[in-house]
Order: C-alpha cells, then structure tokens, then sequence
C-alpha cells in the first residue's frame, strides 16, 4: 500500500489558535477519547489538530492495511488542509511511533515532539499482549472480556484499586461498547512497528513520558524510545497506560511546560 491509499481526507478536530500542535492517537483509541480530557488546556494557546486514524472516530475504516508512513502522511495532509505549516507532535501510545516517523519524513515541519508511553518497536511481551487483544476482539461478540483486559492491563494498579466495584462495572459496560470499528487494524500495526532506525536522526526537541505503572506499554520501552532520540529530556507520570483517565491535570501540565 502507498501512503496516498489512505492519506486525507482524515477526520478530525481543530481547536484554538497559535502555534501548530498535531496530534496522534493510540491504538483503538480516539483523539475525543484519548486527549478529549486535555483539549481545552492544550488549545488555549495553540492551533490543535487531531486526526483521527481510520476505523476510529471521524474517519471510516480502511479497506487495505495501515502503514506507519501512511499514517504519518495521514496526519501530515491533515494539517496542510487546516494551513498549519509547521508544527509540534504529540504522540500517544502507538501515536508516538507515528510522531517519531512525521518527524523523520517531514523534519522541516516539526517543531518538536511530545511522546507519552510510546514505544520505537514492540518486545515480545508486548507483542504476546497485543495478540491477546486481537483473539478477544476476534471471538468476544459483546466486547465484554476486551473491555476487561484492556482495562487490566491499561489502567495502573493504584487507579484502578481505588475504583468502587459500581463505577468499574459501568465503565466496562461503556467500554464494552465503544469499541472503534478499526481497532484490529491498528493492533496489528502496532505489532510490527519499528522507529529503531529513526530515532538518531531525530533533531527537534523532544520530551518522553513515561507512564510509571504501565502493564501495557512498560516503562522499559519508554525508555528505549528516550535513549535512542538525542537530547531527549524524560518525565515520569504516575499512571497506568490511561493518563488521560488517570492524571489529565498533571499530563496536561507536562506536555504544556515542555511546548511552551
């Protein structure tokens, strides 16, 4: 597949005005649900765009297999159709692959980048996770036991212990159905994603977050991602793989004293 098979017309949100910030999502995720609680902090002072990738939110599902270059390039012209020409990426999860790969295919428009519990390639616990959501995806009609996997592995253990049982049961049920139409399609590509190659070359600046009780996309893979990227600067959050549900203030904070 070319990456013109699939780039723009990406749907997404466009928020605020300034400088150019780009972002991009994680793995059957959404940018309303994965940055939806930051979204007003992180427009207050910047033009936001947020695609959202195919099979998931604005955008319909793809009929051929994603690619990291065709999301990148995905992103890349949704911008361009906004008029942002130059922009910092925040990427989130499997976003930050798709962050690290914008800015080594169109370094002179990135300003900087912002990677929380991201990962340059997949280890084989990770990939061994990943398969195991596919199989539930494939075979759980109601999408009951996904939600509870995805939620064991994805919130971190403090968080969700403090959860009372009625509140955990609805948000399963929620999750159970919202499940985007494209999640396999992104699983499956964040099984064989591999930045190793590009990090070196990266030159903007560059903060990596590390969510410090990720089951999901463990700390050593962030730190993996952070030690290949020159100059990187490192911050820890402490959250499970769902920063968003579990410390959005404080995420927030992070990514907006590192842009500004």
């Amino acid at each position: 597949m070319t990456s013109a098979e699939i780039t723009s017309s990406f749907g997404r949100i466009v928020r605020g005005t300034g400088p150019g910030l780009l972002l991009a999502h994680g793995a059957g995720g959404g940018i309303d649900a994965n940055y939806g609680p930051v979204m007003d902090g992180l427009a207050a002072h910047r033009t936001v765009v947020g695609p959202d990738f195919p099979g998931t939110g604005r955008t319909p599902r793809s009929d051929v297999p994603l690619t990291l270059d065709g999301l990148a390039d995905g992103l890349v012209a949704a911008a361009d159709e906004e008029g942002v020409e130059t922009f910092a990426v925040s990427g989130y999860s499997l976003g930050s692959a798709v962050a690290v790969r914008i800015a080594a295919r169109h370094p002179e428009r990135v300003t900087g980048l912002v990677l929380t519990a991201g990962f340059a390639r997949p280890n084989p616990r990770f990939r061994l996770a990943a398969r195991l959501w596919r199989e539930l995806l494939a075979e759980d009609d109601g999408h009951a036991k996904l939600a509870a996997y995805v939620s064991l592995l994805g919130m971190g253990a403090p968080a969700l212990d403090a959860v009372p049982q009625d509140a955990l049961d609805a948000a399963l049920k929620q999750a159970a159905a919202t499940v985007p139409p494209g999640t396999d399609d992104h699983v499956e590509l964040a099984e064989r994603v591999d930045v190793t190659a590009d990090l070196a070359g990266i030159r903007v600046p560059t903060l990596v977050i590390s969510t410090a009780y990720d089951s999901l996309v463990t700390p050593r893979l962030h730190r993996e991602l952070a030690d290949g990227i020159p100059g990187a600067e490192w911050a820890e959050l402490e959250s499970g793989h769902l920063p968003f549900a579990e410390r959005p203030g404080e995420w927030l904070e992070l990514i907006n004293g590192f842009l500004n």
